[in-house]
C-alpha cells in the first residue's frame, strides 16, 4: 500500500523521490512538515497531491499579514435567537492542513498553531477541542530573504518534524511535468490509495518498530553533539530527540523492517535537526553551513554494533 502511494505521488509530483520519501516518513510518524523553497517549485502541489492520495479531510489556510488567530482556531459567536454563544470552526479542524506561505503572517497568528501541532487539540474561550485523527500540518514558506516574510519563531520551528527543500527539477522532469499540465493530468484526477483508518493503523505499527538501547544512545549522541558545537547558538531540544527516533522508526517501516538500525538514524538526522539550530554570529560571518556541520557531527558519533 505504501509503495502504491509513493508511486501515485511520484507520478504527479515528478522528479523528487527523496522529498516524497521524507514526507511519507513524517506522515507515518505523526509529524508535521515545513517545505521551504522559492515560489513555483511545487510546494503546494506536493501537499495537495498527498491529501488526495490518502483521502484525508483537507483544509487550506492562505496566510497573509491580516490573517487572525481566530481564522485558524475558530471563535465563539453569539446566536441572537438563543442568546448563547456557539463555536464556529476554524480552518484547523481538518485531518490535513496546508498552511500556505506560513511566514507571510504575523507571529501572533503563527502561534495559533502551536498547541494544535504539539498536542493535537486547540483551546478556544477556555474550552479544549480535540482535532481529528490523523492530523498533519504541511506548511510552506518562502525563504526569509523574500519581501513580506516574517521569520518563524523557534518554538514554531521545533514543532515540525522535518524541514524539506524541493529545488528545481532536471530538464527531463520539467518537460514531463509541463506535458502533464498541457494534457490536463493534475492532482485533481488522483484516485485515493489509502483511507484515514489505514494511516491510523500504520502509525500504530510504526510506533511498535523496535529500537534497541545502543541505537537509541547513538541518536542521543548526535543530539548531544549539536549541544556541544560552539558554532551553534543552541543545540537540539529533547523534542528533537523524540522526533528523530520516531522518524527513524518510520524510515525502517518504509524499508520493510520492524527494527531500527543506525543508518535509519543517520538518514533522517539532518532533515530532522537543521531547522531547530541557529548559527552563531561568528559562524555566519565565516559563511558556515548548518547542514555541513550536522553531517560532520553525524560522522563523529560512534556507530554502535547492532
Amino acid at each position: 500500500m505504501i509503495q502504491k502511494l509513493r508511486n501515485v505521488i511520484n507520478e504527479y509530483f515528478i522528479g523528487h523521490e527523496e522529498v516524497t520519501g521524507n514526507i511519507l516518513i513524517c506522515l507515518l510518524a505523526g509529524g508535521h512538515v515545513l517545505l521551504e523553497d522559492a515560489p513555483g517549485v511545487g510546494k503546494t502541489t506536493l501537499a495537495k497531491t498527498l491529501s488526495r492520495a490518502v483521502s484525508l479531510d483537507f483544509g487550506r489556510i492562505q496566510f497573509t499579514p491580516d490573517t487572525l488567530p481566530s481564522d485558524v482556531t475558530g471563535l465563539s459567536v453569539l446566536n441572537m435567537k438563543t442568546g448563547e454563544f456557539e463555536y464556529r470552526e476554524g480552518a484547523i479542524m481538518h485531518q490535513m492542513i496546508l498552511a500556505d506561505e506560513i511566514n507571510r503572517t504575523s507571529p501572533k497568528t503563527q502561534s495559533s498553531l502551536l498547541e494544535a501541532m504539539a498536542e493535537g487539540r486547540i483551546t478556544v474561550d477556555g474550552r479544549i477541542r480535540e482535532l481529528p485523527d490523523p492530523f498533519m500540518v504541511i506548511a510552506t514558506q518562502n525563504p526569509i530573504e523574500f519581501i513580506g516574510t516574517y521569520p518563524l519563531p523557534e518554538a514554531q520551528m521545533d514543532r515540525f518534524m522535518m524541514k524539506l527543500s524541493i529545488g528545481y527539477p532536471v530538464p527531463e522532469d520539467e518537460i514531463r511535468m509541463t506535458r502533464n499540465q498541457l494534457e490536463g493530468k493534475t492532482f485533481d484526477t488522483i484516485e485515493s490509495v489509502l483511507e484515514a483508518d489505514d494511516i491510523v493503523r500504520m502509525r500504530d505499527e510504526v510506533s511498535k518498530v523496535t529500537i534497541v538501547d545502543s541505537v537509541l544512545k547513538y541518536a542521543n549522541d548526535i543530539i548531544n553533539l549539536t549541544r556541544s558545537e560552539n558554532r551553534f547558538v543552541m543545540g537540539a531540544s529533547p523534542r528533537a530527540m523524540i522526533m528523530l527516533v520516531k522518524a527513524s522508526q518510520a524510515k525502517a517501516y518504509l524499508e520493510g523492517r520492524d527494527y531500527v538500525i543506525p543508518d535509519d538514524i543517520k538518514a533522517v538526522s539532518v532533515n530532522t535537526l537543521h531547522h531547530r539550530i541557529a548559527l552563531t554570529y561568528e559562524a555566519k560571518i565565516a559563511k558556515e553551513n548548518v547542514d555541513s556541520i550536522l553531517y560532520s557531527n553525524v560522522l563523529k558519533a560512534k556507530v554502535p554494533m547492532v
